[in-house]
C-alpha cells in the first residue's frame, strides 16, 4: 500500500511537469490557431542553454534559467513570424510541417553541438525525503506540484480577467470580428507563442533533474504534453492540469507494477490520445469544414522509354560503383520508399501519418524472424515482411475514420511510440541469442548472393529494380479509379462521400498501401547487414520522412527521389562531402533550412517544378486527337436510359442540435419525374432537412425511404449508392481534378477486385454516354480537361450539378443551386433542371431561396418556418397561403409571392 502511495506521489510530480509543457501548447494553439510540435525542440533549447551557462560559464543557477526561458521564449517568437505567419494562408498540412521544420532544425542544431548521450544534471529544488502518510517521496516532487498548481491558477486569472486574455480569446473565437474591434491578431499570436515557448524552456529546466538531459529525452516529451493538452480542448488550463496529473499518476504506478510488460508505462500518453481524439472525432466533417488547399498533385503519368532509359543507367552507374556509393544509392532509395509511402497516404489520400518509420520497422520485424526463427529465403521473408505489414497499416488507419489532419498526425506518432516502446525496444522479442537484432545472415535471390556486406552494388541493384517497381504501382494507382477516389476523399470528404465514394474504405486502402511500401524498405534496410537493427526505426524519424516529402513534392512520383538527397548517408550527402568535405554531417540542420524555405517559396515542392520544361515542350508539339477523344462524344438523349423509378418518402423527421429544433416532423414526397420545392427563410431548416436525408446529419426520429429501401441508419455513401444523390449550397467541388475527373470520380462504380487490380493495370473508361449528356446539357463538353481552379463561377454551379447527375440518380437533391447566378442564368438553370424530371425522369428536391425559380419550375412546394411544415401544395396554392406570407415577411419582398 505504501508503495501504490508513494508512486502516485512521485506521478504527480511528474505529471505536474506533463501539465506545464502542455500548458504551452495551449497557450500557442489559443493564440494562433497553431498545434505546436517543435514544443518539446524549444523546451529542450531552453534547457541546454540553461546548463551549458550553469556548467560550462560559472553563471549562478537562477540567471542561467532566466537565459534558458528567455531563450525559449524567443525562439517562439522567431518560429511564429520567420515559419507560421508567412504560411498563415496555407493548408493546414503546411503548417504542421512549419512547426515540424523548426523541430527538424532545433534538434539538428542540438545533436550536432551536444550529442544525444544522457547527462545527469543536478536540480536546485529541495530534495529532502518527507513522509506523507506513511510514504517518502523527495521534497522536489511537492514542489513541482506547488508550481503546476500555481502556473494553472496565474495562467486561468490571466486568461479570463486581463485585457490580453479577453483579446486572445476573442481571436480565437473571430479572428476578423476580433480584428475589426482593434485587436491585432498578429500581435496576440506573437504574445502568446511568446509566453507558451517560455513555459516550454521553464519544463524543460524543471524536468531535466528527474528524466535526465538528452536532445531525444525532451523532445518526446510532446506526446505526454499534447495527452493533457487533449484533454482540456485545447482550452481551459484546469482540466489541460488535471489530465496531466492523471497521466503522470497512471504512469508511476505502470512503472512499478507493470515493469513485466516492455514500454507499456511510456505508452499511456499515446491511450490517452487514443481514447479523446476518437470518441470526440466524426466520421465526416461538419458542414463548412473541408481540407484547405493541398500541395500540388502529379498526373501520375508514365513515359515508358525514359523511365527504362534511366533505369538502365541507374543500374550501370549501380555496377561502377565504389561500396561506399553503392551503400549511399541504397540509402537513397530505401530513404525513397519511405518517403512514397508517405506520398501515397498524404500526398493522395490527404491524410497526415507519421508512422511511416513505425511500419517500416515492422516490415522488418516480421520479415527478420521469418529468416531467422523458420529459415525463409529473402524471397519469402520480404513478400512476408511487406503483406503481415499491411494489417498492420489497417490498424493505423482505423483513427483515420474518426479523424483527420493534426490530429490523426498526433495519433499515429502515438501509434509509432508505442510500437517502438513495446516491440523494437524489447529485448526478448527485437534480439536473438549472441545478436544486437535479430541475426539474419547474408542474403541470396534465387541462389546469387546479394549481401549489401560483401555485394553492396548487387544489394544496390535489387534496391533500385523494387523501388522502379513500387513506384509504377503508385503511378497506376493515381491514374485510374482507385485514385481518383483517394484525390476526392482528399479534396472533400463530404462530397466524395455524396457520391457513393465509401471515405472509410478509401482511406484503409490508402493506409495499407503506404504501409506495404513503407514495409517493403523497412525490409530493405534491415536485411543490407547480417541483422536487423531496430535503432534504425526511431518513430521521430518519420517527423523528418514527411519533412522531406514536402521538399521533394509531396504530391509528385519525383518528390521521393530530391527528398531524399537532404537526409545523411544518402548521393546527397556523399555528392556534399566531396565538393565539401565534412559537409554531410550538417544535412539534418540543411535538410530543416530547406524544408523551411520551400514551406515559405514553394509548398508544391521541387518534383512540381521538374515537369515543367517537359510540359512547355509536350504544349509546343502539334496535337493529335486521341482516342479518349473520340470516345468522348456524347451519346444521342434517346439513347440514355432514364433514371430508376424510385420515389423518396420522408416521414416525421426530426432534427435536434442542442436544445435547438432544427427540423420538426417533416414528411414529404419526391415521385419520379416532379420536382419539390423546399423553401423557407433563413434559418427555417431547409439545409438541415437535406443533410438529415442524405446522412449527413443524424435524424433525431423519423424515416427515410427510397423505393421500398429504408435508408434511415444507412450511411451517407450507401445512400448515394441507393440512388440519392445532393449537391452542395458550398459547391465543395475537387479542386485538385479536372472537369472529366470530377464526373468520373461520380460514375464510376469500381468492383470489389478494383483495389488490387489498379495496382498492376489502372482502370479508366470513357465517360459513359448518360454523363456525355449531361456534360452537353450542362455546357460544358469544352472544359472537360480543364482544372476546376480554371472554370468561372458559373461554371462551377453547373458542374456540381453535372457531378450530382453523372452519379446517375433516382432522385436529386440541390441545394441553393441557383445562389450567385444571374438572372439569365437562374432561368437556363431553372430549365435544366425541368429537364432533369421530364427527360431524365429523376426525382428533384429543389431548396432555393430564389422563389421566382421555384414557383416556376415545382411540381410542388413545401414551405418550412422554424423547421416546421407550414404550408405545402402547387406553386398556386402555397403563393396564397396567408402564413407563407406572415413568414416571409421582411425577409422578402411582397411581390415575390405575388
Amino acid at each position: 500500500m505504501d508503495d501504490i502511495l508513494r508512486f502516485a506521489l512521485l506521478g504527480l510530480g511528474l505529471g505536474a511537469l506533463y501539465a506545464l509543457t502542455a500548458h504551452g501548447i495551449v497557450l500557442v494553439y489559443r493564440g494562433s490557431g497553431v498545434l505546436n510540435l517543435a514544443h518539446g525542440a524549444i523546451g529542450m533549447a531552453g534547457a541546454y542553454v540553461q546548463w551549458e551557462l550553469a556548467a560550462n560559464h560559472g553563471v549562478p543557477y537562477w540567471p542561467a534559467v532566466a537565459c534558458g526561458v528567455l531563450t525559449s521564449a524567443l525562439l517562439g517568437v522567431l518560429t511564429h513570424l520567420l515559419v507560421l505567419r508567412p504560411l498563415r494562408r496555407a493548408s493546414i498540412l503546411a503548417r504542421l510541417v512549419g512547426t515540424l521544420a523548426v523541430f527538424i532544425v532545433l534538434t539538428a542544431v542540438a545533436v550536432k553541438r551536444y550529442g544525444d548521450s544522457l547527462q545527469l544534471v543536478p536540480g536546485k529544488l529541495p530534495t529532502r525525503l518527507l513522509t506523507i502518510a506513511g510514504a517518502t517521496i523527495s521534497e522536489d516532487r511537492v514542489w513541482l506540484l506547488g508550481i503546476a498548481l500555481a502556473v494553472t491558477a496565474l495562467l486561468h486569472l490571466l486568461y479570463r480577467r486581463t485585457l490580453f486574455g479577453l483579446g486572445t480569446t476573442a481571436v480565437a473565437e473571430n479572428e476578423h470580428a476580433a480584428a475589426s474591434l482593434g485587436w491585432s491578431p498578429d500581435v496576440i499570436a506573437t504574445g502568446n507563442w511568446a509566453l507558451g515557448s517560455a513555459l516550454a524552456g521553464l519544463t524543460g529546466i524543471l524536468i531535466v533533474p528527474v528524466i535526465g538531459l538528452s536532445v531525444s529525452g525532451l523532445t518526446t516529451l510532446l506526446l505526454s504534453a499534447l495527452a493533457a493538452a487533449l484533454v482540456g480542448r485545447f482550452s481551459s488550463f484546469p482540466v489541460t492540469l488535471a489530465g496531466g496529473l492523471v497521466i503522470g499518476l497512471v504512469q508511476s504506478e505502470l512503472t512499478r507494477f507493470g515493469s513485466g510488460v516492455t514500454g507499456l508505462a511510456s505508452s499511456v500518453p499515446f491511450l490517452f490520445i487514443a481514447l479523446v481524439l476518437v470518441a470526440r472525432g466524426r466520421a465526416l466533417p461538419l458542414r463548412g469544414t473541408f481540407l484547405d488547399r493541398l500541395p500540388a498533385l502529379g498526373s501520375g503519368r508514365v513515359r515508358p522509354l525514359p523511365l527504362a532509359f534511366a533505369a538502365v543507367v541507374g543500374l550501370v552507374l549501380v555496377s561502377v560503383s565504389t561500396p561506399l556509393w553503392a551503400d549511399a544509392i541504397t540509402s537513397t532509395l530505401v530513404l525513397s520508399l519511405i518517403i512514397l509511402s508517405i506520398v501515397v497516404v498524404t500526398g493522395y489520400a490527404g491524410q497526415v501519418s507519421l508512422a511511416a518509420y513505425a511500419l517500416a520497422g515492422t516490415g522488418a520485424f516480421i520479415a527478420g524472424h521469418a529468416a531467422a526463427d523458420w529459415g525463409w529465403p529473402f524471397e519469402l521473408a520480404l513478400l512476408a515482411g511487406v503483406l503481415g505489414t499491411v494489417p498492420i497499416g489497417l490498424l493505423f488507419a482505423l483513427p483515420a475514420v474518426r479523424t483527420r489532419g493534426v490530429n490523426l498526425a498526433i495519433i499515429t506518432l502515438g501509434l509509432g511510440t508505442t510500437l517502438e516502446a513495446m516491440v523494437f525496444q524489447n529485448t526478448g522479442l527485437s534480439t536473438t541469442t549472441g545478436s544486437d537484432g535479430i541475426a539474419v545472415g547474408s542474403q541470396t535471390l534465387f541462389g546469387i548472393s546479394i549481401s549489401g556486406v560483401d555485394h553492396p552494388q548487387r544489394y544496390a541493384a535489387v534496391v533500385l529494380v523494387l523501388f522502379v517497381a513500387a513506384t509504377l504501382v503508385v503511378a497506376n494507382v493515381r491514374r485510374g479509379r482507385t485514385g481518383r477516389r483517394l484525390v476526392a476523399v482528399r479534396a472533400n470528404e463530404r462530397a466524395a462521400a455524396a457520391l457513393g465514394i465509401d471515405v472509410r474504405a478509401a482511406k484503409l486502402y490508402a493506409f495499407g498501401l503506404s504501409a506495404a511500401i513503407a514495409a517493403l524498405a523497412g525490409v530493405l534496410i534491415g536485411f543490407r547487414s547480417t541483422s536487423v537493427v531496430f535503432s534504425d526505426f526511431a518513430s521521430f524519424d518519420s517527423i523528418t520522412a514527411l519533412g522531406l516529402a514536402v521538399i521533394g513534392g509531396v504530391g509528385f512520383l519525383v518528390g521521393p527521389l530530391f527528398g531524399a538527397m537532404f537526409a545523411v548517408g544518402t548521393v546527397g550527402a556523399r555528392f556534399g562531402d566531396w565538393v565539401l568535405p565534412g559537409l554531410s554531417a550538417w544535412m539534418p540542420l540543411i535538410g530543416g533550412v530547406v524544408l523551411v524555405l520551400t514551406l515559405v517559396g514553394n509548398q508544391d515542392g521541387i518534383g512540381k517544378d521538374t515537369g515543367r520544361p517537359a510540359a512547355r515542350i509536350r504544349d509546343r508539339l502539334p496535337r493529335r486527337d486521341t482516342a479518349q477523344a473520340g470516345e468522348d462524344e456524347p451519346a444521342p438523349a434517346a439513347d440514355v436510359s432514364r433514371a430508376a423509378p424510385l420515389a423518396l418518402h420522408v416521414r416525421d423527421l426530426t432534427v435536434r442540435y442542442g436544445g435547438v429544433v432544427a427540423v420538426d416532423g417533416l414528411s414529404l414526397d419526391v415521385e419520379p419525374g416532379r420536382i419539390v420545392g423546399l423553401i423557407g427563410p433563413n434559418g427555417a431548416g431547409k439545409t438541415s432537412a437535406i443533410d438529415a436525408v442524405t446522412g449527413f446529419t443524424r435524424a433525431g426520429s423519423g424515416s427515410v425511404r427510397l423505393g421500398e429501401r429504408d435508408l434511415t441508419r444507412l450511411p451517407v455513401h450507401r445512400r448515394a449508392s441507393a440512388g440519392l444523390s445532393r449537391s452542395f449550397q458550398s459547391l465543395e467541388l475537387f479542386e485538385d481534378m479536372t472537369v472529366r475527373d470530377n464526373l468520373s470520380a461520380a460514375c464510376e462504380r469500381p468492383g470489389r477486385w478494383a483495389y488490387l487490380t489498379d495496382l498492376i493495370r489502372p482502370g479508366s473508361r470513357p465517360l459513359p454516354g448518360h454523363v456525355l449528356v449531361a456534360v452537353r446539357e450542362f455546357g460544358l463538353q469544352d472544359s472537360l480537361d480543364r482544372p476546376v481552379a480554371e472554370l468561372s463561377y458559373g461554371e462551377r454551379r453547373l458542374l456540381a450539378i453535372a457531378r450530382a447527375v453523372a452519379a446517375s440518380p433516382s432522385v436529386l437533391l440541390l441545394d441553393e443551386p441557383a445562389a450567385g447566378l444571374s438572372d439569365d442564368e437562374t432561368r437556363e438553370l431553372a430549365h435544366l433542371v425541368r429537364r432533369l424530371a421530364e427527360d431524365w425522369g429523376m426525382g428533384v428536391l429543389l431548396v432555393e431561396h430564389d422563389v421566382d425559380m421555384v414557383m416556376s419550375v415545382c411540381d410542388h412546394v413545401v414551405v418550412l418556418d422554424f423547421g416546421r411544415r407550414i404550408c405545402a401544395g402547387t406553386p398556386e396554392e402555397v403563393r396564397r397561403d396567408p402564413a407563407v406570407r406572415a413568414a416571409y415577411l421582411g425577409d422578402l419582398e411582397p411581390e415575390a409571392l405575388a
